[in-house]
């Protein structure tokens, strides 16, 4: 093999095989050359902005989905036994951190919750495993502006009768959602900042 093709695949193998700090800023790195614009948009939230993060490029993203669910598996409390979030968004984040629980040796289940109940079988709001009454689920988000998203799926959980203490989204628009949270009784973390990802977005040029 030449040596070209053993850098190529030494580069794409990266989400595997590095450490959690590289793996961390390989993701920025990521999140900044396909999911970050500059413009005129309007939010989900319908505020208007002057950027905008399409955080699907990242999390469906072969290497990208790889990294955030080892990244997002690392940020769990060890008591975690499901980990859930909002269709569409979420959907790959948690599907991801599923499955390298499994290649850990930690299965966690993924729940994934439906905006509007399903029309027809059991008409439920909430698609993935039956898990016992009380047992622990970690909401999961890509971006987080108002925090509203997540809580309509926290809602959800908790009408279930799961315990939800915990919401953990890959980036944080600093525009409210932590303090909403915080409000609500829930823990929040992000695993970037707005800021850094502007900052790190114009060092790439």
């Amino acid at each position: 093999m030449s040596n070209k093709a053993e850098d190529s695949i030494q580069q794409n193998l990266w989400a595997s095989t590095a450490d959690l700090h590289t793996l961390r800023n390989k993701l920025l790195d990521l999140f900044c050359q396909l999911a970050y614009q500059e413009g005129d948009f309007v939010l989900s939230s319908g505020q208007s902005s002057c950027y905008y993060i399409n955080g699907k490029q990242v999390t469906l993203h072969p290497q990208g989905a790889l990294a955030i669910g080892r990244f997002l598996l690392s940020l769990l409390p060890t008591d975690t036994q499901a980990v859930a979030g909002l269709t569409l968004g979420a959907d790959p984040i948690v599907s991801a951190v599923s499955v390298v629980s499994a290649w850990e040796n930690r299965p966690i289940p993924a729940l994934i919750i439906r905006k509007e109940a399903k029309g027809h079988g059991t008409k439920a709001y909430i698609e993935g495993p039956n898990l016992p009454v009380g047992a622990k689920v970690v909401v999961l988000e890509d971006v987080v502006t108002t925090g509203q998203s997540a809580m309509k799926a926290v809602v959800r959980l908790r009408d279930a009768g799961y315990t939800v203490n915990s919401v953990i989204s890959l980036i944080d628009r600093q525009q409210g959602g932590e303090e909403f949270y915080q409000s609500q009784g829930l823990n929040f973390e992000a695993v970037f900042k707005i800021e850094e990802l502007q900052q790190r977005y114009r060092q790439l040029g």
